[in-house]
């Protein structure tokens, strides 16, 4: 017992800044969408469905960038530190070129949201949430690259600072932008954008000047190997493209489950729903995702030590960990949905707000059982990709909700309560991927996997 909670331990010191810096981050897209609750439920629904798109491209870029936590993770726990350097500066660059080509999408939004077919008035507010918003792209993936190499080092207590410029300027940003406060005009959801954008870039800047003082550069080559190098670069792409793409292929059935939500009958309250229940959803399992991103990090350090046994027993470690956390707060979703509602309500449509109020308990229910089968989720397959096994994660984020969650949506999308009876698809997917890769996990073949060249 004493040994578990010794390990337990460890855990939390590298994941519990994380938890933080994670609710932090996700801290400034909820207040967003309480602030824009408040501006109007139709830009809430709005602002929801924006960020599913916004989120299947950016999840590719940020998550590709964010994979450097591997490469620096597996060279630390070898002892090779003086190749992290080079190896930072490719993800700088992905980062760059990446959140460049993002603002090019502006120009293809109003006949992409056309395509959709929300609500005309909906339509307008989606195209000017997503146009604003598209400029946090550049920065949202400078800061994963930054956040991952010190994930990778175990020194996370940094990345909390990073992440709280970005949340303390959002606040004060969305105040002002969104309702036109402090000599700001009144924006609206393009304010929202726009205070996510700046704030962000806030985190970058201070995260830049934290890595490239000349401290590290002794340790980490970081002022010293900053040129472009292909070679390292097409091996990071290697791996952290599938990384990306798996977070990117899951925000795509998701967009599309949400755009099914929109279609339905009674739409605008199957659409607010669903984003009051997606927002409670990625607020709660922060601390999971913390978790597990400290287990990714202690399973590449451990694989560049040469001991996937203890690697093993850590991910394991994870899983307990986070089932219990997830374990209390589902029983909240159950037991007081109210709480989780108030922070949404709206009576400038009462009626759309009387719906609403009336189908995200029973959301939060199925909520409940999503969450808890996604804590061991976020575990393993941070895990498999701490070793490397990108490719079988993202071909699972391919092949399995379409089938089982997304066409499910499709087509009880004219019956009653489909709304409720898609999301219970939703869980059923959580359960598929859960099962699929605890398989591959106990087959071991992530224990003789490697990112590095030696």
């Amino acid at each position: 017992m004493s040994a578990l909670i010794t390990r337990m331990k460890d855990i939390l010191i590298i994941a519990w800044p994380l938890i933080v810096a994670n609710s932090f981050w996700n801290l400034q897209l909820t207040i967003d969408r309480i602030f824009l609750g408040k501006h109007s439920t139709e830009s809430l629904g709005a602002a929801m469905a924006v960020m599913g798109v916004f989120w299947v491209l950016m999840a590719l870029l940020q998550q590709t960038a964010s994979y450097i936590t591997t490469f620096v993770a597996q060279y630390y726990g070898a002892n090779e530190s003086h190749k992290i350097g080079s190896c930072f500066w490719q993800a700088i660059y992905v980062s760059v070129v990446g959140g460049l080509a993002f603002i090019g999408l502006n120009f293809v939004s109003a006949d992409f949201f056309a395509f959709v077919g929300h609500a005309p008035n909906v339509q307008v507010l989606e195209v000017e949430y997503f146009n604003s918003i598209s400029y946090s792209a550049l920065p949202t993936a400078l800061v994963a690259a930054i956040s991952g190499f010190y994930t990778g080092l175990g020194r996370t207590k940094i990345i909390m600072a990073i992440n709280c410029v970005g949340l303390v300027l959002n606040i004060i940003l969305d105040y002002a932008m969104i309702f036109g406060n402090l000599g700001f005009p009144a924006w609206g959801v393009a304010g929202a954008g726009y205070a996510t954008a700046i704030a962000t870039y806030g985190s970058a800047i201070f995260g830049l000047f934290l890595v490239l003082r000349p401290k590290l550069d002794e340790q980490f080559r970081i002022l010293q190997d900053w040129r472009p190098n292909l070679k390292v670069c097409l091996q990071f792409l290697r791996f952290g493209l599938p990384s990306g793409m798996q977070w990117a292929l899951e925000g795509l059935a998701f967009t599309v489950f949400l755009i099914i939500m929109g279609r339905m009958s009674g739409g605008e309250a199957a659409l607010a729903s669903s984003s009051i229940a997606v927002t409670v959803m990625m607020l709660s399992v922060l601390p999971s995702m913390g978790i597990a991103q400290a287990v990714m990090t202690i399973v590449g350090q451990k694989l560049g030590q040469k001991t996937p046994n203890v690697a093993e027993q850590a991910v394991w470690d994870g899983v307990r960990l986070t089932s219990i956390y997830m374990g209390i707060v589902a029983l909240t979703f159950v037991l007081i949905p109210e709480f989780y509602l108030s922070w949404f309500e709206n009576s400038e449509n009462q009626a759309l707000w009387s719906d609403v109020s009336k189908l995200v308990p029973r959301l939060l229910q199925i909520v409940a059982v999503f969450t808890l089968l996604d804590s061991i989720y976020l575990n393993i397959s941070f895990a498999l990709k701490g070793a490397g096994d990108t490719n079988f994660v993202s071909i699972v984020a391919l092949l399995v909700p379409w089938p089982v969650m997304v066409l499910p949506a499709y087509l009880v999308r004219e019956m009653d309560q489909a709304v409720v009876i898609a999301w219970w698809f939703a869980a059923l997917y959580s359960l598929s991927v859960v099962s699929i890769l605890v398989v591959r996990f106990r087959g071991g073949r992530w224990k003789t996997m490697s990112v590095i060249q030696g």
